[in-house]
């Protein structure tokens, strides 16, 4: 089995009521608890992400700073490192978790490549040793984070999944725009039952 699921930035400060939550956000948690409780068997590897920004600085301009944030490339404060809004979602079972990789230390990062796990490596490492082919995505948010993690899973050759029913937007017309680019891509656009069922 050589099947991977990214679970992307499922944290506190992008679901309800956090610093830039999205619609969804916690049902997107509950939902990929249920899921892997069924299909956990259908991956070799589960990776999650996580935003783990500096408090200290602007985080190389992504941090919005005497200014009003954009929403494109300047935000309001978000998942700094060691604080609630950074941890996980309690409605999302770190258990099953077999990897975990922070990005946007001190830098913007919106893709899972752009981070590393707690030894320092790669997630492109990580899925060279474990001989990962395909990976599917789930996670938060569809128009950012999960866009830029699943086009850079292509990029790096993988074969990829983005499961609809498992991620959550900013907005429905750029989590639309996101998802027809990624399929443009070469990404299979399904849903989680599709995917358990062929991966029964």
């Amino acid at each position: 089995m050589t099947r991977a699921l990214f679970i992307i930035d499922v944290q506190n400060d992008f679901t309800e009521g956090g610093a830039l939550g999205v619609d969804g956000g916690e049902a997107v948690a509950a939902g990929i608890t249920d899921y892997l409780a069924e299909h956990r068997d259908d991956y070799s590897l589960v990776v999650a992400s996580r935003d783990w920004h500096s408090g200290e600085n602007d985080n190389g301009g992504h941090f919005a700073v005497g200014a009003e944030p954009d929403y494109v490339t300047t935000w309001p404060p978000h998942c700094v490192a060691g604080t609630p809004g950074a941890e996980y979602h309690a409605a999302l079972d770190i258990s099953q978790v077999d990897v975990h990789i922070r990005k946007g230390q001190g830098v913007p990062a919106y893709s899972i490549y752009e981070g590393t796990d707690d030894e320092g490596a790669s997630i492109s490492d990580v899925l060279t040793s474990r001989g990962i082919t395909d990976v599917d995505v789930v996670g938060i948010a569809t128009d950012h984070c999960v866009r830029a993690s699943a086009l850079d899973a292509l990029e790096h050759g993988q074969h990829v999944r983005v499961l609809t029913d498992l991620v959550a937007g900013v907005a429905p017309e750029t989590s639309d725009a996101a998802l027809a680019e990624l399929g443009h891509a070469g990404a299979v656009i399904t849903d989680s039952r599709t995917a358990g069922e062929a991966g029964e």
